[in-house]
């Protein structure tokens, strides 16, 4: 089935073309600045570059988050346009689970991880169980405090991945001597193939229309809104 597959949830823009297990092409930077405008041109030139119409598309694949507010609209908009316009099923994959899957062969519990600020973070933990990428625990936001006593908790040893997982390194290894720091630089950052590979394998979104990113958090704006004001109102719920 040919598959594009777009990833904007963080810095990095990753874009494939599958057509089942052969990869046609695939575009990874790890440094724009405007997903907004360096996504469709990115599209365009790799669709061309391997040759394939837009209508030759039998699927569409997304990273559905967490991440950048801002990067998943952009990419879950995109795809969401593409699918609909092209009447061919869209398929969302977990942001996390796609940074966690770059990881094959390790037989450690994976946690990929997202710097969410303040020293938040969005995680998840992933292991490879007969050749498939099981989720532990549950993708969240979460105090990074409180993931470490989570995996305190876990009996087997840990894996951080991640681009974000280089500045939280010290609190990771005081909390958790037996942990490992990924040493390989490629599987922090989203990769277009490995996402299509997932969607494989994961049911298309019921309804493009009303499909969202998973967030996972409020964006600070409602934060601020839900602290200034009394939960119960009548105009609480409308504004939320």
């Amino acid at each position: 089935m040919k598959t594009l597959a777009i990833d904007t949830s963080n810095q990095t823009l990753a874009i494939a073309v599958v057509d089942g297990q052969q990869i046609l092409g695939q575009s990874q930077t790890m440094a724009i600045k405007n997903h907004s405008s360096a996504l469709m041109p990115a599209i365009d030139l790799l669709m061309q570059s391997v040759g394939i119409a837009p209508k030759e598309l039998e699927r569409i694949a997304v990273a559905k988050g967490p991440g950048s507010y801002t990067g998943l609209r952009i990419g879950v908009t995109t795809a969401k346009t593409l699918a609909d316009t092209l009447h061919i099923p869209l398929v969302a994959v977990s942001s996390l689970k796609s940074i966690a899957a770059n990881c094959v062969g390790v037989s450690k519990l994976i946690v990929p991880l997202f710097d969410a600020r303040r020293n938040n973070v969005y995680a998840g933990g992933y292991r490879w169980q007969e050749g498939e990428l099981q989720p532990v625990i549950q993708d969240q936001h979460v105090a990074l405090t409180e993931l470490l006593q989570l995996l305190a908790q876990q009996p087997s040893e840990v894996l951080f991945v991640g681009a974000d997982v280089a500045k939280f390194a010290p609190q990771l290894i005081e909390a958790l001597p037996s942990a490992q720091i990924n040493p390989v630089a490629l599987w922090n950052y989203p990769n277009g193939v490995v996402l299509a590979e997932l969607s494989a394998v994961e049911a298309p979104v019921p309804s493009i229309d009303d499909f969202v990113p998973e967030y996972l958090k409020l964006v600070e704006a409602e934060e601020k809104w839900l602290a200034s004001h009394t939960p119960g109102a009548d105009t609480y719920v409308e504004k939320i």
